[in-house]
């Protein structure tokens, strides 16, 4: 018989007398995080470990599936039959059909010139490859669905670098170019390309940007900074008209990149919309950080930017509840400020609304393919060492997201072909980006990315978790169709997260077009629906299939519902309230929108 187990707690072993490490273990930990965070300089802050865990993966289970093997290798010879098929026939007619078209989006082949042969051939020689990688890296049985999508859009990576288009000589649309300027648009693409790398080289903005400056062209709504701490400027819009609702509008960007995508050009600001129809805007404006602010946490930014502008607004407004609107990562911030204050029955908010952001993160899109537990510890280790993330190494993470876009055509257009696209406020806006600190990213990542902290209840405020069911304020959430930052489907989970009416609006465009969708702006649709409190949910595919579209901005509906829920008109406040401490600072843009 036996002898009975005992349960017998735990006791780290202790390091031997005269046998302590040289070191010390946060010695050895920071020798780690030094050669990690050079690794991961050399590779744009993604883990090798993490990729090569993800081929393995994939690698082990394809040798271990023959089935699989059979189904490729049938697929594959059957791709060799069409081509050749497709190559006889387009030689003979040239206006043969193609054997396969591209992927909604893809407008590489768009030109006539490569219905012409041989560019033809090769342009179906690459998507039929491109379908066969995709094929071979989906639905390989007992992978991982994180390793498959690392697999498939490395492999989609590796086969955009090798387009046909990418090179001159494979390229019908470069060759017709050349022939039409005797090869005057390889100079002129050669000066372009040492123009950006000087550019690049001495961290100056990309051309065209210089016409496109904050209180100039851009941002130029009036207003003026009533409030500035460590991180944040608080602007106060100057009014347009005789009397205003009663209850202002905040507004809290992403700090990921400058305030004023929400104040653009005269005709597109959103700003200088709200002002125009009667409200009361606030808006903060972020600071850039540096590696001395390295430590910055994301409750900072909670308390010193959506709390102390509240604070701010309660003095200048005072008595007045307040719209509080959050875009981006500013919208998953405003969320949790939300329910934190909800938890403690501070009543100061009318209304939330919502923009492109999320708070369940188990289906972030595609930037789910940069998080897992390798990913971040490399990340974290650079950002350790630098203190931050810089503005480019996040814009490097969106551009290999869309890299045919923005990488690839970018580079036919500028140096095979020889053209500047013209630069506008948006894409002006989008190269003016700022810096994330250390601690404040690692725990956005780590914690609402990777842990799903804030959709669980698991999330912390002041030492208590944050429960999103808590907020009973109306709610007004944007989605756009062609986000690959916050897909709309997952924009959408806060029907299900909250316990309140949702006034859910899908709008054309991606991240930044969407929202930026002016009345009058051509090609615009949207679609919304309320859904109140004790309505049964539905899905977001049925949501879709029930609400019609229509034309038009969705700005008149938000304002609308923005109206719906004041009280009063009354006469405009004063621009701060110098008698208790909130004096005009300066005219607006004010100070950080211009910190490089």
């Amino acid at each position: 018989m036996s002898a009975p187990v005992r349960n017998v707690p735990y006791v780290a072993p202790e390091t031997a007398p005269g046998f302590e490490p040289p070191l010390g273990e946060e010695g050895f930990r920071a020798f780690d995080r030094m050669v990690q965070a050079l690794a991961a300089r050399g590779t744009a802050g993604l883990s090798p470990v993490s990729l090569g865990l993800a081929l393995m993966d994939w690698g082990a289970h394809l040798s271990a599936a023959p089935g699989k093997q059979m189904e490729l290798w049938f697929k594959l010879a059957r791709k060799v039959a069409r081509l050749q098929g497709y190559a006889m026939r387009a030689r003979l007619d040239p206006s043969e059909p193609p054997c396969i078209t591209p992927l909604p989006g893809d407008d590489r082949f768009r030109d006539p010139a490569w219905h012409a042969w041989p560019y033809c051939l090769m342009a179906q020689s690459f998507l039929l490859t491109q379908q066969w990688w995709h094929n071979a890296t989906r639905e390989v049985p007992g992978v991982s669905e994180h390793h498959q999508d690392v697999v498939s859009f490395t492999a989609r990576q590796m086969l955009d670098m090798f387009s046909p288009s990418n090179t001159p000589f494979t390229n019908p649309e470069v060759m017709r170019r050349a022939k039409e300027t005797r090869g005057e648009n390889f100079m002129q693409g050669y000066r372009n390309f040492l123009e950006d790398l000087a550019r690049t080289g001495s961290g100056q903005p990309p051309v065209g940007t210089e016409k496109f400056v904050p209180g100039q062209e851009v941002a130029v709504t009036p207003g003026q900074v009533v409030y500035r701490n460590h991180l944040i400027e608080l602007i106060q819009y100057a009014p347009t008209t005789p009397t205003v609702k009663a209850e202002p509008v905040l507004i809290v960007p992403a700090w990921i990149m400058k305030y004023y995508i929400l104040d653009l050009s005269p005709q597109n600001s959103l700003v200088r919309y709200l002002v125009s129809q009667g409200h009361t805007v606030f808006c903060v404006s972020w600071r850039n950080v540096t590696a001395e602010d390295r430590d910055l946490a994301l409750d900072d930014y909670r308390r010193l930017g959506i709390m102390a502008a509240l604070d701010a607004i309660g003095v200048i407004v005072p008595g007045a509840k307040v719209h509080a609107t959050g875009y981006c990562l500013g919208g998953t911030l405003l969320a949790i400020a939300a329910a934190a204050m909800a938890r403690v029955k501070d009543e100061r908010l009318a209304s939330i609304s919502l923009f492109a952001a999320q708070t369940d993160f188990t289906e972030p899109g595609e930037l789910q393919l940069f998080i897992d537990e390798s990913e971040l510890h490399f990340l974290e280790s650079m950002m350790w060492d630098q203190g931050y993330l810089s503005a480019d190494q996040m814009a490097g993470a969106f551009q290999m997201l869309r890299s045919n876009d923005l990488v690839w055509s970018r580079m036919v257009r500028d140096y095979l072909m020889g053209d500047r696209a013209p630069m506008i406020d948006l894409m002006a806006w989008n190269a003016d980006s700022t810096r994330m600190p250390y601690r404040m990213h690692a725990e956005y990542l780590r914690e609402l990315f990777l842990r799903n902290d804030l959709a669980t209840g698991r999330y912390l405020v002041d030492g208590h978790p944050v429960a999103l069911p808590n907020i009973r304020v109306p709610i007004f959430a944007v989605g756009t169709e062609r986000d690959h930052v916050a897909p709309w489907h997952s924009v959408y989970k806060l029907h299900y997260l909250t316990d309140t009416d949702v006034t859910f609006v899908l709008a054309s465009g991606g991240h930044n077009a969407g929202i930026v969708s002016e009345p009058g702006h051509p090609h615009r649709h949207y679609r919304v629906r309320h859904h109140v409190a004790s309505d049964a949910y539905i899905g977001p595919e049925e949501w879709f299939s029930v609400t019609p579209a229509t034309d038009g901005s969705w700005w008149a509906a938000w304002e609308s519902f923005l109206s719906a829920h004041s009280t009063a008109e009354v006469a405009p406040p004063s621009m701060g309230a110098s008698d208790a401490g909130y004096p005009p600072l300066m005219a607006a843009p004010g100070t950080y929108v211009m910190q490089r």
